[in-house]
């Protein structure tokens, strides 16, 4: 399966609740940390509504 690279590239401050509790269920807590989670629905959804803050490059296995 698939993984992506979830990276945090904007800052939290000043968003709007729900896209701060999306960025952290991610995983991600500060500036340009990055994560790699699975490539499913789920994570694709959160990564949509918070896309305007992340940098996603998808990772080949």
């Amino acid at each position: 399966m698939a993984k992506l690279q979830i990276t945090l590239t904007r800052s939290t401050i000043g968003r709007p609740e729900p896209q701060r509790v999306t960025v952290r269920t991610l995983g991600l807590r500060k500036l340009h940390q990055t994560v790699i989670q699975p490539d499913n629905a789920i994570i694709r959804g959160m990564v949509n509504k918070v896309s305007h803050l992340v940098e996603v490059k998808e990772l080949a296995e």
